[in-house]
């Protein structure tokens, strides 16, 4: 029974709003009258919610569920399946303790499909930009296996396990950038503020300046009469990047490019390596079929090069070689996640054993990415220091030189 969003007047004339199921818009009118309301709007939620043209307007809205919210309603829906609450319970109680308007009512809409006779599977189809087909794919297998809230318990430990790892490389990169962007516009400052406002005091003595004092001066009048030039220029390189990176070719190419990078490319290899092993094996674990767990796993890899490598892997796999076999053959996947599918493979406990290559890779990418930040840190730093201390002495300088001249 599909579920509308209404707003109302009661009798003392005070607007309502909330949620209710009904068959149609007109049967949901008749609900709201019997409850001696006004109806002043009722409009479906969810999915069903289209324009006059028949389009979803979810896509121009920002997602319902952020990346750490959807792994808390997952270990919490969980929870309510696996202690025995039947599925449209769990939902009913889901949405009444929400406190977000909008969670509300995509679990109500999701209610009123399961209510309809659809699968939790088919229900989450309705909400794509919520639930992606690796979360769509484990939660049919668990409903296929009959056992739901294991699965959507191993579900969420993905998600904040993919998460955490997020974060900590984020982290670990944040402090850097942030330094990055600090020393940028110290220099910025110095440069179009500070050094001009010295520069007249000795421009005017009418005497030779110190080299260093000269080029300052010169790359200060190019900031301050070509900045700006040098601004579009960027701003402009930048947006031809991203526009030239939606051809799939290129991001291709410019992917491949990035990987090769001595730092960078081996964290960008192994972090996108151990997602693609742990959703790998949390779809096997979960009974997905490996074709099928491969080309969903293939999917989450956000590097095009190491995902153009996972679904040829997944074509050598669907003409027969092995999983291990068609990985070891791809250079940009660490010999640890081959290794370990071998040893899966062999021993027949192939979920287990990419799970443990996954944690491994995980690790080894936040181990390099503290690694990275504490050398960049203080690179950056003196990098920074030194730059300072150039300007200051280009300052410095003719003040030494004038008292020089007056002794």
């Amino acid at each position: 029974m599909p579920a509308y969003k209404f707003e109302a007047l009661d009798e003392a004339g005070k607007a309502q709003s909330g949620l209710l199921e009904a068959d149609n818009v007109k049967a949901a009118r008749a609900q709201l009258r019997s409850r001696s309301l006004v109806p002043l709007a009722v409009n479906p939620v969810g999915a069903a919610a289209n324009d006059s043209t028949g389009v979803s307007m979810s896509r121009f809205s920002r997602r319902v569920f952020d990346s750490t919210s959807l792994a808390v309603w997952t270990r919490q829906i969980a929870g309510l399946v696996a202690a025995g609450l039947p599925l449209e319970r769990a939902l009913s109680a889901m949405g009444d303790e929400s406190d977000v308007a909008r969670q509300r009512e995509l679990v109500a809409h999701l209610k009123s499909e399961v209510n309809a006779g659809s699968t939790f599977a088919r229900a989450l189809a309705t909400a794509p930009r919520e639930f992606d087909d690796v979360y769509r794919a484990v939660v049919a297998a668990g409903e296929q296996s009959g056992a739901l809230g294991t699965v959507l318990e191993k579900l969420a430990d993905d998600l904040e396990q993919r998460q955490a790892l997020r974060a900590k490389v984020m982290g670990a990169m944040m402090y850097p950038a942030i330094v990055s962007l600090v020393a940028v516009l110290i220099v910025i400052v110095l440069m179009t503020y500070v050094v001009p406002q010295i520069a007249n005091v000795f421009t005017s003595s009418k005497r030779a300046l110190p080299t260093l004092t000269v080029v300052m001066l010169a790359l200060s009048s190019f900031v301050r009469n070509w900045g700006w030039a040098v601004g579009i220029l960027l701003a402009g390189a930048a947006a031809g990047y991203v526009g030239a990176r939606r051809n799939e070719g290129f991001r291709r190419s410019t992917d491949a490019a990035f990987l090769r990078l001595p730092l960078f490319g081996r964290l960008a290899r192994g972090y996108n390596a151990a997602r693609f092993g742990g959703t790998l094996a949390m779809l096997a674990g979960a009974g997905v079929p490996i074709l099928k767990a491969l080309q969903a796993a293939a999917e989450t890899v956000n590097n095009r090069a190491m995902r153009a490598d996972a679904l040829d892997a997944l074509v050598q796999v669907r003409e027969g070689a092995s999983l291990a076999s068609a990985l070891a053959a791809k250079s940009r996947y660490p010999g640890l996640l081959a290794m370990f599918a071998r040893l899966g493979e062999q021993t027949g406990q192939l979920p287990t054993m990419l799970g443990r290559a996954s944690n491994q890779l995980s690790a080894e990418v936040q181990r390099r990415a503290m690694s990275a930040a504490t050398i960049i840190e203080p690179l950056l730093i003196v990098v920074m220091g030194l730059v300072v201390v150039m300007i200051m002495l280009a300052v410095m300088l003719p003040i030494i030189q004038l008292n020089q001249w007056v002794k």
